[in-house]
């Protein structure tokens, strides 16, 4: 059964690869690297938004996440999806509609007029929710959005992402040790996996720098600052 898990999530990981390549979601420059949101200086930078314009690769992806909630998390302990402001509220949309599940969506902090609201939706009291989002890299936001959520009185134990940097120590474990199970279809290292194996994306150079950077993310952004 292990096996069989483990190469359904390999495979997974590899269509994600896959798609996400295809519709020029990943990009590459190690001559002038991106700034991610923690400031570290990056080869690699992807943006899930453009999944939204595909709906094709949008329905491969969707389909993936709504498994990880039926299989993983048991969709009986779901009542309701939340999505993470701003790019985790179209795929919570996606996914609610797909699963018949209500929908709230999370601020990065209250809107400061009006009701004040954080939290947007019906009330979230004593509701078992997910958190939806696009990516992660150390796993800040995703902290702060839970804190809102359970402030609210929510309960959240799960957050699912299209995609995990993986590039910091210890991110899940960090997560889990608040509660909080990190759900993910693929990493920065199943990229790296399907060029090498099965795409002529990018030459072997490049292939080169993304793995230094992964290996050392710290060390190879102080060389370029």
């Amino acid at each position: 059964m292990k096996e069989k898990s483990s190469n359904s999530r390999e495979r997974q990981a590899r269509i994600t690869a896959r798609t996400l390549l295809a519709i020029d979601a990943i990009h590459f420059n190690s001559q002038t690297p991106f700034t991610l949101t923690s400031g570290i200086r990056s080869p690699v930078y992807i943006d899930c938004r453009k999944l939204i314009s595909h709906p094709k690769a949008r329905r491969i992806l969707m389909n993936f996440c709504a498994d990880i909630i039926l299989k993983d998390i048991g969709c009986h302990q779901v009542d309701s999806l939340v999505g993470g402001e701003t790019a985790g509220i179209p795929f919570a949309a996606f996914l609610a509609e797909r699963l018949n599940l209500p929908m709230h969506y999370v601020r990065k902090k209250p809107k400061g007029f009006g009701r004040d609201a954080q939290i947007e939706g019906e009330s979230i009291v004593g509701k078992k929710v997910i958190l939806i989002e696009d990516l992660t890299t150390d796993g800040g936001s995703k902290i702060k959005f839970c804190n809102a959520l359970r402030d609210a009185g929510a309960e959240v134990e799960h957050a699912i992402v299209i995609f995990y940097y993986n590039i910091f120590p210890n991110i899940p474990e960090k997560l889990e040790k608040l509660g909080l199970q990190l759900h993910y279809l693929a990493s920065w290292w199943d990229v790296l996996k399907f060029c090498k194996d099965e795409s002529s994306k990018w030459n072997s150079e490049t292939l080169d720098q993304i793995e230094a950077f992964l290996a050392s993310p710290i060390e190879w952004s102080k060389q370029r600052i």
